[in-house]
């Protein structure tokens, strides 16, 4: 499955750097930028708890992973298609909404085996090799632009439209992983190591520090919005940053990953830490350098989100009832994303140093949940 998201990577990431800009050149303005980020976001998580609940009450977690991965992968390559705003909107949220509905399903799939060789260690590993397609794909995106010719919107529709390869093979990847993996259930032999019973208010503690999290951090569509709009990189530069960050999210997300597995959420307090930082470097220097530096701290928030998260969720939850949980959980980080890149493209239109200020504000916040849940889960 790890190989699977390596392929269906290359389709969606690679697009996803290309979606600010294309959306800019299409007419859009940064408050729309953040609004159809945001949107996508939203719709995709808050679906999850729909899709999560019907996987885990069917059992069906092959099928909504099919359907879900199907939408997904060729929503993009169909961008190519467009020539407004509104369209390019509507395929980036039905893209989410892919994403959606096969999320819940595969995470409780690739579950089973992660937590037979320890939480941490499982999804930290499943998210390297997902983002060395998050790498691969963006550097494709990036070469095309940089040998194409001078029509914007011409080369950014025949990038898109290069997506379709890696789409089909990703449906081949995955029929060939469920015919060798039909029940990866069978997988999971060892018990919870946290016994959920009187967790609620800690759960729900832990749902507060995610949603300060996911409300505080910029979607990159914003981001190459910013970069492409004041001409700090050139358009097949702006892929190359994001396959950057993809790098130092797989960097981070292994060592994070490993790490949880040995001192718990010590190991998200770090990550979020350093990655507070990202957006006074991105947003209010005009230095690669310093804009590097941004990114690399954006990329170690993205590896925490995409390991550790899932594996506390997978460490509390029992796997019956994991489905659901995923959902849950995805369903209200998604809601506090959608708030916060709603907030964020109004803000960049009206103060960029607001922006910085407000992200910055609830991701400190975040860490303080995170300290007093650390010491009430360790009492």
């Amino acid at each position: 499955m790890g190989i699977v998201s390596l392929v269906a990577d290359i389709t969606h990431e690679g697009a996803r750097s290309l979606i600010g800009p294309y959306l800019s050149l299409l007419g859009a303005s940064g408050a729309i930028v953040g609004l159809v980020s945001g949107l996508g976001e939203f719709i995709g998580y808050g679906l999850r708890l729909l899709t999560g609940y019907l996987s885990d009450k069917t059992r069906k977690y092959w099928l909504f992973t099919f359907l879900g991965y199907t939408i997904d992968v060729f929503a993009v390559p169909a961008l190519a298609l467009t020539g407004r705003w509104q369209t390019a909107a509507m395929l980036i949220i039905l893209e989410r909404i892919g994403k959606a509905t096969r999320k819940p399903a595969k995470d409780t799939l690739m579950s089973y085996a992660a937590r037979n060789v320890g939480s941490g260690k499982g999804f930290a590993i499943a998210e390297v090799l997902d983002q060395i397609g998050a790498v691969a794909g963006p550097l494709i995106l990036s070469f095309i632009l940089l040998f194409r010719s001078d029509d914007d919107i011409g080369n950014y529709q025949f990038a898109f439209a290069m997506l379709l390869i890696p789409a089909l093979l990703t449906i081949v990847l995955l029929i060939f992983s469920k015919i060798n993996f039909p029940e990866p259930e069978k997988f999971e032999t060892k018990q919870n190591k946290i016994d959920t019973k009187g967790l609620n208010r800690s759960y729900w503690l832990y749902l507060v520090a995610i949603s300060l999290i996911a409300a505080g951090f910029v979607d990159f569509p914003l981001l190459a919005f910013h970069f492409q709009r004041n001409m700090i990189l050139t358009d097949s530069l702006i892929p190359f940053m994001y396959a950057i960050a993809m790098g130092i999210d797989a960097f981070a997300a292994l060592i994070f990953g490993f790490l949880y597995d040995k001192i718990g959420m010590g190991s998200l307090i770090i990550a979020s830490s350093l990655s507070l930082f990202f957006s006074p470097f991105a947003f209010l220097s005009n230095s690669i350098i310093l804009i590097i530096i941004g990114i690399i701290f954006w990329g170690i928030g993205m590896g925490a989100q995409e390991s550790i998260l899932k594996s506390v969720v997978a460490d509390i939850i029992p796997s019956e009832k994991r489905g659901t949980a995923y959902g849950l959980f995805n369903t209200v980080f998604g809601l506090f994303w959608f708030i916060g890149s709603a907030i964020m493209g109004l803000l960049y239109d009206y103060s960029i140093i607001t922006l910085v200020v407000f992200s910055m504000t609830l991701e400190v916040a975040a860490v303080i949940v995170l300290f007093v849940l650390k010491k009430k889960l360790t009492n």
